[in-house]
């Protein structure tokens, strides 16, 4: 990277490269009492050595700063210091450098005593940062690209009926994919490898930032120099759309919301790249009889006043079939009553199942006789209880 017109910092403040910040710090101290305007009023060579020093110490004294400038040989505020860092590995592994500084002059670039920085105002350079980050963050796509690339991974709902979701089943979708392409099989190429017409053969190309030229791997060649013709069945894109019907298994007591993983059903990959997975998130069907809250199934079940009052056995649905439920004595309209291990085989836990939740509803008969009226106020008269009483002694 050439540093034309760079300020040797180090030379400045008259220390060595691998100085200390105490070191630094002493050596500023002792250059300031030297060149400071005070001990040397109205001598223009001493304030210009004074801004001078200002700027190495206030460089070299801040850690990131100095880091910058050390992997850079200059500092600018709008440099991000992981680009500097990804350029000072770049060139330690014998890269070619990306930018070419000759001729340039940081001095008449709205420099401060921080350093050459750009103005964020400044219309002949514009974002200084945006093109340094730029020139890194393509070149790193560039070789990203020809390397191996992993498919998409897809993602749709599937319903299910109520029955499938309970006990199991097969389960098909209707979906839309990227395939490895046929005729040039994940190239995006076919014919032999050609010159690059943008670069003509050297792999690289020359932009210009205001008075700066930038050397960067040639975008259509990624660097290589040689090109090919795009594949004319996927357009150089490697793959081509497909529609596809997807079979599956249902697991017994696939919740409502669960995901399944299909593996390599996404989209393919590039370049040997791996194909992505498809997700399918089951949507579960209603029942008209039966509500289902996780492994649990609920359901209100009628009684009458006397299998409520005097207890009873009653035959009740449940998603294996008839079985009989126990009314205790004394049961009350809305009272919850638990029928254990009567609900849904867990899909995540094998062996275990749910319970069969019951609502109970008393059902209050309308009287069509006399003696069916008789009958109930002389059991009024022998259980004259008032269910209210409790209401008014809570006011």
């Amino acid at each position: 990277m050439a540093t034309t017109q760079n300020k040797d910092y180090y030379a400045t403040l008259g220390v060595k490269k691998t100085a200390t910040p105490e070191e630094i710090r002493k050596a500023f101290r002792k250059a300031a009492r030297k060149y400071h305007p005070d001990v040397n009023p109205g001598d223009k060579k001493s304030e210009e050595k004074f801004k001078e020093i200002s700027e190495a110490n206030d460089i070299l004294s801040d850690e990131k700063k100095r880091k910058v400038y050390d992997q850079l040989g200059f500092y600018s505020d709008q440099i991000d210091p992981a680009q500097a860092e990804a350029y000072a590995r770049q060139q330690s592994a014998g890269g070619q450098p990306p930018v070419d500084f000759g001729g340039f002059d940081f001095n008449g670039f709205g420099g401060s005593a921080a350093g050459p920085q750009a103005g964020a105002g400044s219309s002949t350079w514009g974002n200084f940062k945006d093109i340094f980050s730029g020139i890194f963050s393509g070149a790193h796509e560039a070789q990203r690209s020809s390397g191996p690339q992993p498919g998409a991974d897809l993602e749709y709902q599937a319903t299910v009926d109520f029955w499938t979701a309970i006990r199991g089943g097969q389960a098909r979708l209707l979906i839309h994919r990227q395939e490895i392409c046929p005729t040039c099989h994940g190239q995006a190429q076919t014919g032999g490898p050609m010159q690059c017409p943008e670069c003509n053969g050297t792999g690289q190309v020359t932009q210009m930032g205001g008075r700066m030229k930038f050397n960067i791997p040639c975008p259509r060649c990624n660097g290589t120099g040689r090109v090919s013709n795009d594949c004319p069945t996927c357009h150089g894109e490697g793959t081509v759309n497909r529609t596809e019907t997807v079979e599956f298994r249902i697991k017994p007591g696939t919740r409502d919301g669960q995901r399944i993983r299909l593996q390599g059903k996404g989209n393919a990959g590039l370049h040997g790249g791996a194909a992505g997975d498809l997700f399918v998130i089951v949507r579960t069907g209603t029942h008209p009889v039966f509500t289902r809250t996780g492994d649990d199934i609920h359901l209100t079940v009628p009684v009458t006043i006397a299998e409520a009052s005097l207890g009873a056995k009653v035959d009740v649905p449940t998603i294996e079939g008839r079985a009989q439920l126990k009314i205790p004595p004394g049961t009350q309209s809305g009272q919850k009553l638990r029928m254990r291990e009567r609900g849904v085989e867990s899909a995540s836990h094998p062996g275990q199942r749910g319970d069969q939740i019951v609502s109970i509803e008393v059902i209050v008969p309308h009287l069509q006789d006399e003696r069916s009226r008789e009958i109930m106020r002389e059991l009024a008269k022998l259980n004259n209880q008032d269910p209210r009483v409790t209401l008014f002694d809570k006011l």
